[in-house]
């Protein structure tokens, strides 16, 4: 691909263009792996160009082989449909929650392009094998495609590669060929992973309409390991909050290496040069007040999750690691949101009893697996009720301490361990 014309690549963007980025509906959710291109489409939009996410519920049963090891199960048609709802729904969230708190217009009258997501169904209904071939499929060399990266590493495996795999990159091009007809479509967005692809789509365009398109590459954003984050990977980290919550998503960009924090600030944040300088220069100056960390875990979860959500990944982590506020931060959570917060928690529903005691209450709800395990540990300090500890058994259960306003508590067993606990009245 020719990417040497920068001159040309900004003199264009000075311009109105038009910009696409495609996602296959292989999953009900966008990942952080997704993110950066997101943010690049934002970008795009910022500037005053046209994007365009195309959701690839056909080239989704195709099956891209980049960055794969081996082939993906085909996927019915109804499971299709509810991920192609889920990437929109993903898509139309963060696009809404940018207009809302990150644009702010260098001039009053200057308004955002709205996001269009299409189908690429749309344009292959009307498409016969026989005919795409002999029209569209003359224009591509074997010898080029067998050269991609994401086909020889694949031929290279034990796996090897399918026809429909191998011909993923003619139908992403031709995506490509079609929004440029059809939108004067010029610039792609992409992962570093789709260069291959990207580029077939900018030969297509060139021969066939002798004209030049552009890729715009992102970064993959990788763990400390290298590992990309994704659905492959198997460490995604969702952007819907049913599948990873708006709390452990705050936590996710919590938790990064300062390194890593601060290589992000300069991709993900909707800053100027000098307010990033400067975040940059505190985190390097007092990196054990985590600067980079918090501004990242607060913007991006503000523009994934919108203020709610933020609220609630505050709030959660205030409970879960606030020292002596956390109490009082837990009595302020609403039934659902405790959910939303502790998933992951074993649950039980008990019937209020009056005096019910401390002990009665543990061994109701399972939370040791014997009698004895529960006087030793709870006498020895090991069981928190609502964040607070608890050592005598014998207690009765008090409403308004040891029972929250939802109705529910909250018992830890050690560091990690966590039980929620319904009563019914």
């Amino acid at each position: 691909m020719d990417l040497s014309g920068s001159d040309k690549v900004a003199e264009l963007l000075c311009t109105k263009q038009c910009v696409y980025c495609g996602f296959d509906p292989t999953a009900d959710s966008l990942h952080v792996g997704n993110l950066l291109a997101i943010v690049l489409m934002l970008h795009m939009q910022r500037m005053g160009h046209d994007v365009i996410a195309v959701i690839g519920d056909s080239t989704a049963q195709v099956g891209d082989p980049s960055g794969r090891l081996t082939e993906r199960d085909k996927m019915a048609e109804d499971v299709i449909e509810k991920n192609v709802a889920g990437l929109r729904y993903n898509l139309e969230t963060v696009f809404t929650n940018h207009a809302t708190h990150f644009w702010k217009p260098s001039k009053p009258n200057k308004t955002l392009s709205p996001l269009r997501i299409v189908r690429n169904s749309e344009w292959y209904l009307g498409h016969d094998v026989i005919g795409f071939l002999g029209t569209v499929g003359r224009n591509f060399r074997l010898g080029k495609m067998m050269s991609r990266t994401s086909v020889q590493q694949r031929l290279n495996s034990s796996e090897g590669i399918s026809l429909a795999e191998f011909s993923y990159q003619v139908f992403q091009a031709y995506d490509w060929l079609h929004l440029y007809d059809n939108y004067k479509c010029r610039f792609q967005i992409g992962g570093g992973d789709q260069l291959g692809n990207i580029d077939s789509g900018h030969d297509l365009i060139k021969k066939t309409r002798s004209d030049v398109a552009y890729g715009l590459l992102v970064p993959l954003i990788t763990a400390e390991s290298g590992d990309k984050y994704g659905k492959s990977s198997g460490n995604a980290v969702w952007l819907d909050p049913r599948k990873t919550s708006p709390y452990d998503f705050y936590q996710f960009f919590l938790r990064l290496k300062d390194a890593e924090a601060v290589q992000l600030l300069k991709l993900f944040l909707f800053a100027d040069l000098r307010e990033l300088d400067a975040l940059i220069e505190a985190q390097m100056r007092t990196p054990e007040k985590r600067v980079a960390q918090k501004r990242l875990a607060e913007d991006l979860t503000l523009l994934v999750h919108g203020e709610k959500g933020l609220e609630l990944a505050k709030r959660a982590s205030a409970v879960l690691f606030g020292g002596d506020a956390a109490a009082e931060a837990l009595q302020h959570l609403k039934e659902e949101e405790l959910h939303l917060i502790f998933g992951d928690a074993s649950f039980a529903t008990l019937a209020s009893e009056a005096g019910t005691t401390i002990l009665d209450m543990a061994m109701k709800a399972r939370l040791f697996p014997t009698m004895n395990d529960a006087l030793r540990i709870i006498t020895a300090g090991g069981l928190y009720i609502n964040q607070c500890r608890v050592s005598t058994p014998d207690h009765v259960i008090v409403p308004g301490v040891h029972v929250l306003p939802s109705n529910y508590t909250l018992a830890r067993v050690g560091k990690k361990n966590y039980y929620l606990i319904k009563w019914l009245v």
